[in-house]
């Protein structure tokens, strides 16, 4: 161990670790979960360091060597090469000062090794004085939330959700001749291709795909030069837009000052509203899961239209069954994201007065959020969609027995009488079509066109 201080005094810190004093009190206080906060949020916090020590370097306030030395170590931090010196939990200050504290030690302890000076020291940079120039954990935390989260949809989320919409749409022009019945209330419905129920499925996870890429954009507002409660005190003029600058340049992403610092650090509401985006992804990949495993089920007593591919045996007793466990992931998934949006939802609820006090937590939840339904997204795709198969015999046998295909008769003999028909076709076990011509309704040429199914998947011409 080694000795460091901090202002309430001295803390024996680990040898080799990096962070220092204010670091191990929290991790002293704070053993609650053994979940530390995301990877993704702790690269972003080393790039607003980056980003802050140039700034600082252009205004004059920080000496070139020093902005230098800080860069090298946030670059680290950025390229995940320090993690294990980043323990906290998630449970931790609501602020997250303790890890703004830990992002400060740690550079500096770095930049002492770099510079050749005791680990602890504080030469050549100070954690506080140096690291953290301009900043207040107020404004550096709810930054890296913003700019982490907005990385993390661009680059994980959307591009899953994209690659998903792409085979899908495959699949529907696969699947476009084949007549299927439809289902409205689980019943059964007037006929469609199975690749027009395709093309629904492609439209939704596309418009979810888009739903991420606007999410992402709702978070380029950022708090820093906000410092404390939003008033900027001992930030100058011009910093928090040249950290902006800094760091679109290294995300690829547009960020800019908050055009409001109260509400910037006051509240959440844009971490809200992407919940609610997130929440509303999860709802349609469990639509589509749910679909897709219900139109394979079976293979003999099950609706049995798809072919699912196989991946592992399903049962433990029962040799040869197979189950839909890639639809069953992303169900869980969706599931597991409808509760971390609520928890979104309801630390935004909970902010007061100057600060929101919920933001390691709001981290956990929407990076756990993103992560889950990126790589569940992924494995779907890949292990479900891609390897789908139409029983086109199947869908035909069911669209022969089904007695909706009288709704086309409706403009001819009208609801009543048509309503009859498919009762006694019911009832007696007759076709429709037996029945209609035992009435002498319709002559039999025509009915052959009016119960053509496939001029039932489009409107009448």
């Amino acid at each position: 161990m080694r000795l460091e201080n901090d202002s309430m005094g001295e803390v024996a810190v680990p040898e080799d670790a990096l962070f220092g004093a204010s670091t191990q009190r929290a991790l002293d206080n704070f053993p609650i979960s053994g979940r530390t906060l995301p990877d993704a949020f702790i690269r972003s916090l080393g790039l607003i360091k980056l980003a802050c020590a140039r700034a600082n370097e252009e205004l004059g306030l920080l000496s070139t060597e020093k902005s230098r030395l800080i860069q090298l170590a946030a670059r680290e931090i950025a390229e995940g090469a320090l993690a294990r010196h980043f323990p906290l939990d998630v449970f931790q200050t609501g602020s997250g000062t303790s890890t703004n504290m830990n992002a400060n030690e740690v550079i500096a302890n770095r930049v002492s090794e770099l510079a050749d000076e005791p680990v602890g020291s504080r030469r050549p940079v100070h954690p506080n004085d140096d690291v953290n120039l301009g900043q207040s954990s107020n404004d550096v935390i709810p930054s890296a939330l913003h700019v982490s989260v907005a990385v993390a949809l661009h680059t994980r989320l959307a591009p899953a959700l994209s690659r998903l919409a792409n085979e899908l749409e495959t699949k529907a022009r696969a699947f476009e001749a084949i007549v299927k019945i439809g289902r409205t209330h689980l019943m059964d419905a007037t006929p469609l291709t199975l690749g027009q129920e395709f093309s629904g499925y492609a439209a939704q996870a596309r418009k979810a795909a888009d739903r991420a890429q606007r999410a992402a954009t709702r978070l380029r507002e950022l708090a820093m030069g906000g410092t404390a409660v939003g008033t900027g005190i001992n930030c100058q003029p011009g910093f928090a837009g040249r950290v902006c600058r800094h760091l679109s340049e290294e995300t690829g992403l547009e960020f800019v000052e908050a055009r409001n610092h109260f509400e910037a650090q006051a509240a959440r509401d844009d971490a809200v509203e992407v919940a609610g985006a997130l929440a509303a992804i999860a709802a349609g990949l469990t639509k589509i899961a749910n679909d897709i495993r219900l139109l394979g089920s079976g293979p003999r007593a099950g609706l049995g239209e798809l072919k699912l591919p196989s991946t592992q045996p399903g049962s433990s007793i029962m040799p040869g069954k197979v189950n839909p466990v890639m639809c069953e992931i992303l169900v869980q998934v969706g599931l597991h994201v409808q509760g971390l949006t609520q928890t979104v939802a309801l630390c935004g609820r909970d902010g007061h007065f100057e600060l929101n006090a919920t933001l390691p937590l709001l981290a956990h939840c929407l990076h756990e959020a993103i992560q889950c339904l990126s790589n569940a997204v992924a494995i779907f795709t890949e292990k479900c969609v891609a390897g789908l198969e139409a029983d086109a015999d199947r869908c035909r046998e069911l669209v022969d027995r089904s007695l909706m295909l009288v709704t086309a008769l409706n403009p001819i003999i009208g609801y009543d009488a048509a309503a009859s028909v498919a009762k006694e076709a019911l009832e007696t076990g007759r076709t429709l079509r037996e029945v209609v011509l035992a009435k002498k309704l319709v002559d039999a040429a025509r009915l052959d066109r009016v119960l053509d199914p496939k001029s039932m998947t489009g409107p009448a011409a």
